[in-house]
């Protein structure tokens, strides 16, 4: 599950061969919120190297396209959080249980189907993010790590009960957001947020139509 990030790391200096790791990112992160292809020749001779130094910096393409989704989807999923806390303003009560879970994963949800950069890749290459998205790898793991570390604080501050461990909730959860977010890709119409929030709630023994 990812994002689309507005804000664009700045263009690195030509370092040759002491570039360092997260250079190579943030230079593929450029291409990919222009809705460029990465092209890993293209990229390593932008970055003055050589391909098999790219490689041995950020592994093979699908690695890399992986750690750029990965930064994206955190990146978009904490600003998510802080907008919905700047919204309440400083003097509001702290926001919990389960339907501000729910409120973070539907305004997360509909900002991953609005990113028009992953729109892009998923145009030119479904199947790619099929694999990235929807199969364990780095992408799962950044996502579901981040809905844990939010239902961890809910549990923490006693204001949600779950039968097990926060980070077995958080990426239950994002798999099956994930199977509905992308039924597109899948053979389905359009993305089923509506369906996945249903879910999650009931998984967090809740019900929508309770929400007043």
């Amino acid at each position: 599950m990812s994002a689309a990030d507005s804000t664009s790391p700045a263009p690195p200096a030509r370092l040759g061969t002491a570039l360092s790791r997260q250079a190579a990112v943030d230079a593929a992160t450029r291409l990919y919120l222009a809705g460029e292809p990465v092209d890993m020749s293209a990229l390593a001779a932008e970055l003055g190297i050589g391909r098999s130094t790219l490689y041995r910096l950020v592994g093979n393409r699908e690695d890399l396209l992986a750690t750029v989704l990965a930064e994206a989807t955190e990146r978009t999923f904490r600003r998510t959080v802080a907008d919905m806390a700047a919204a309440a303003g400083p003097d509001a009560q702290p926001p919990g249980g389960t339907e501000y879970i729910l409120k973070v994963m539907d305004r997360f949800l509909n900002a991953v189907v609005d990113a028009k950069p992953l729109q892009a890749v998923s145009h030119r290459e479904p199947l790619l993010i099929v694999r990235l998205m929807l199969l364990p790898g780095l992408v799962e793991q950044t996502a579901g790590r981040l809905v844990g570390e939010l239902l961890d604080a809910e549990v923490t501050a006693g204001r949600m009960e779950l039968p097990l461990p926060t980070a077995t909730f958080g990426l239950a959860l994002i798999r099956m957001c994930d199977a509905h977010l992308y039924a597109p890709l899948l053979g389905g119409g359009a993305p089923e947020i509506g369906t996945a929030l249903d879910l999650v709630a009931a998984l967090l023994g809740h019900s929508r139509s309770d929400e007043g």
